[in-house]
């Protein structure tokens, strides 16, 4: 008896302990953060006749918002800091303004989300900062906002963007603690996407909460990325300053944004933004920082030769550097361009170096033309289509151009353009898609049967080149064509950003760059 009593006593204190252990368990999951994932990113161009449409961003809702972040897989040390809740995230190919219709849908689809998870210890916001919505200023400081009012004031925002967006005061005030990429091409996105999880994370868990001090300088400097790749002084050496600067005690972060070119609202200008706990560090190394960006603003020059499109064609033709590599600027779908500007391609087509079969081989990478796709599925591969494509959006170049040719690939599924065919006319290969998409890795040719490294010339829909064709090039020019991204931005015709501003008023005179502090988030009034 005495031996069974002694048993049941054990199991009894066994089933205690392992109750106890489940409730402590259950207890330091409950004291995880709460941290909820929120974005829209997006690129748009005002002077394009494009629009955006709600399809463009393919959002995605809960746990397919981690396939963005590889450093918060299920098995990452940050996806076990906290309880996620991820809303929606959506991420457009640069293009058109964005119809209102569609950025009221996708807010209020993420409101809607975070007013049935609340509440939140934190919010990773991921943005871009150049989304342009019609008859909407400051979309990105409008979103905050919003959000804002759903999740309170108490709730911890870090905000990761391009260093290409813009930084209005708002959303200044509404996020506490703010980063941008700092490379041009932008080959530490997921590093700087990364450091602002990090950080919220940090602040979070150590309890310090919100940094004390947030600097904000607006800089009137306004230039394209092709002038400011951090390939190249004197951005290489002004964005080498930026990491140095906020590892500074007292010091949380720090960040450059040269802002977004081809839009026309009083936020598109260059900002400078520094957040920490020391208030002296954090306004002198915002000024220290915007001090040197306007220092070196006249030295800003393109990351690669310019040039007219003929005297690029001729260079490229006359190289015996392949493949040589033709930037097509000014209708570049990187940077909000329609994609459909035919001009270039028609030039093209009219050399008569390139109406032989046996004249040198060029790709041009893309035109859409989904009338001359369909055509080119029905009739196949080794089919001869006529039909025209391009120009169904921005005709104010060139009219849509009547392509003739043999029909030599045919690929279906890509996530953007959905179908796209070359078209063989002369020696030229003619990328068609049925949606608009940019090219700009080596397998988006291989696909198609297309050998880019064994091609004497490649022109492409792009500004500076990406990694992976910067890497590909013998040689490269940029053509200075035209398109709703033109590298002229003195023709662009900007109405309603704030004057002076460098280089339109190249003789403006030195701007007030004193740090100007930003309320806390829940202290704006």
């Amino acid at each position: 008896m005495k031996k069974i009593l002694i048993g049941l006593v054990f199991v009894w204190l066994t089933l205690a302990c392992e109750s106890n252990q489940s409730a402590n368990k259950q207890e330091g999951e409950e004291k995880l953060p709460r941290i909820a994932i929120a974005g829209l990113a997006i690129e748009s161009s005002t002077f394009s006749p494009a629009l955006t449409h709600e399809e463009a961003f393919h959002a995605r809702t809960g746990n397919d918002i981690f396939t963005y972040y590889p450093f918060l897989s299920s098995d990452s040390l940050n996806r076990k800091r906290a309880d996620w809740i991820p809303t929606l995230r959506g991420h457009a190919l640069p293009g058109g303004i964005v119809t209102r219709e569609t950025y009221e849908s996708l807010v209020t689809k993420t409101l809607d989300m975070l007013k049935k998870n609340g509440p939140y210890d934190g919010l990773f916001f991921d943005i871009h900062g150049a989304m342009s919505v019609v008859g909407l200023d400051d979309p990105e400081g409008d979103f905050i906002v919003r959000i804002r009012e759903v999740v309170g004031t108490e709730t911890i925002i870090s905000t990761s963007m391009d260093l290409h967006g813009n930084v209005s005061w708002r959303l200044a005030e509404n996020t506490d603690l703010i980063t941008c990429y700092r490379m041009a091409p932008h080959e530490d996105a997921l590093e700087s996407k990364k450091r602002a999880v990090d950080n919220l994370l940090s602040r979070i868990e150590s309890g310090k909460g919100k940094p004390a001090y947030k600097a904000w300088i607006p800089v009137p400097i306004l230039l394209p990325g092709e002038k400011t790749s951090t390939r190249i002084e004197p951005a290489k050496s002004l964005y080498a300053k930026v990491a140095p600067a906020s590892l500074q005690k007292g010091i949380l972060d720090a960040a450059i944004w040269v802002g977004y070119a081809w839009a026309d609202e009083p936020r598109n200008h260059a900002v400078v933004m520094v957040t920490g706990d020391d208030k002296e560090k954090v306004t002198g190394t915002a000024e220290e920082l915007a001090n040197s960006f306007w220092e070196v603003r006249s030295d800003f020059v393109f990351v690669a030769p310019t040039a007219s499109l003929d005297e690029s064609l001729d260079k490229a033709i006359a190289s015996e550097k392949h493949p040589f590599m033709i930037s097509d600027m000014g209708d570049n779908p990187t940077a909000g361009g329609a994609g459909d500007v035919t001009w270039t391609l028609r030039e093209i087509l009219a050399r008569p170096e390139f109406k032989s079969e046996n004249g040198p081989s060029l790709i041009y990478a893309s035109i859409p033309g989904p009338e001359f796709v369909a055509k080119a599925v029905e009739a196949g591969v080794g089919g001869k289509v006529e039909e025209y494509a391009g120009a169904a959006i921005d005709d104010r170049f060139a009219p849509p151009l009547k392509l003739s040719g043999t029909i030599e690939a045919i690929e279906h599924g890509d996530r953007h353009a959905e179908t796209e065919v070359v078209v063989k006319i002369g020696s030229v290969h003619v990328i068609v898609t049925k949606k608009r998409k940019p090219y700009h890795k080596e397998i988006d040719f291989t696909r198609l049967g297309l050998d880019p490294r064994k091609t004497d010339i490649v022109v492409v829909k792009i500004g500076y080149l990406v990694p992976e064709l910067y890497d590909m090039r013998a040689d490269w020019i940029m053509a200075l064509t035209p398109g709703g991204v033109d590298q002229d931005l003195e023709r662009l015709g900007y109405k309603r950003i704030n004057r002076p501003m460098f280089p339109l008023d190249k003789d403006m005179e030195g701007p007030d760059l004193k740090a100007r502090l930003v309320p806390l988030s829940h202290d704006i009034k």
